[in-house]
């Protein structure tokens, strides 16, 4: 018994370490990500987009809402990324802080003008995003940005386990240098072949690592292709001689059919770029990277 009640009474004393660490939110899959590695064993940020769900597109359930208010950290994109989070902070706010990750320091931004697919409607971009490309977690470098970010805001919120977050932070960012090692070999087989993507969400991927991107089906995330995108298209594969056309989780993969037919274009396999279809987790950046080169160097590499 009384052995029983020492045990108790360190379980007790051990647990204030663990119930001062923030209760931190984080929007969709790349961040928590990248939010989970510096927390590492202190706690598991809560993530609100749900496994298999579009980040452009999504309802906050009123638990989720709640989770949002409550926080003491939330890490974001940003309103460009998901409206709906914005939405919801400026119906609820956030008890503590809020971090827009896009606003960011050091962030490498690239605008729609600059970066856009051809045959990519800029107005219909503008209109859904505003003129800041928002798929900034594409680049590696901005992911080691943010972590070192994402370290400073926690320690800030919870002094004690500062060098916690710190030590991974370093930690993180060695797995981000590791797995662009690999990416830029796998790319390196690929090459300048053109390639056709369902849309216009890998501007930053295809400046860190060299992809050649000759157009898109969609005109925007929202957008459904019809009868003229599709001609448009068809033009594209025929012009640019595009080796791989690739589907993409989320989005329907019967256009990906129709804009193929009669061509001797290769069908490459689904990209992720956001890590919909992943286990989220702290290595879930890393995968989401190595994923998307893999799937590009089966369809693409050179003989």
């Amino acid at each position: 018994m009384m052995r029983h009640a020492i045990s108790i009474c360190l379980a007790s004393l051990a647990w204030p370490a663990f119930a001062d660490v923030p209760v931190v939110v984080a929007d969709i899959p790349p961040v928590h990500a990248l939010v989970a590695a510096v927390m590492g064993d202190l706690g598991q940020p809560e993530l609100l987009l749900t496994k298999g769900a579009d980040a452009h597109d999504f309802a906050l359930s009123p638990s989720q809402a709640a989770k949002v208010a409550g926080a003491d950290l939330l890490f974001w994109i940003g309103p460009a990324m998901t409206p709906w989070l914005g939405r919801a902070i400026e119906g609820t706010g956030v008890k503590g802080h809020g971090v827009a990750l896009l606003d960011a320091p050091g962030t490498h931004l690239m605008t729609f003008a600059d970066a856009g697919a051809r045959g990519v409607d800029l107005a219909d971009k503008l209109a859904e995003h505003g003129p800041i490309d928002p798929h900034a977690w594409l680049d590696p470098a901005n992911a080691k940005v943010w972590i070192d970010l994402i370290a400073a805001e926690l320690s800030a919120s919870d002094a004690p386990n500062a060098a916690t977050y710190a030590a991974n932070a370093v930690a993180a960012k060695t797995r981000i240098d590791d797995a662009t090692t690999e990416v830029k070999a796998s790319m390196a087989q690929v090459g300048d072949a053109p390639v056709v993507l369902f849309h216009d969400a890998y501007a930053y991927f295809a400046t860190a690592f060299g992809l050649n991107v000759a157009g898109t089906i969609a005109q925007s995330d929202a957008a459904t292709p019809g009868a003229a995108r599709i001609a448009e298209v068809h033009q594209i594969l025929a012009d640019t001689k595009a080796t791989c056309i690739f589907p993409e989780a989320n989005h329907d993969p019967k256009y990906i059919a129709v804009v193929t037919e009669g061509t001797a274009v290769k069908i490459g396999g689904a990209l992720d770029p956001e890590g919909a279809l992943l286990n989220p987790g702290p290595d879930l950046y890393p995968a989401l990277l190595r994923n998307l080169a893999a799937a590009l160097a089966a369809c693409m590499a050179r003989p």
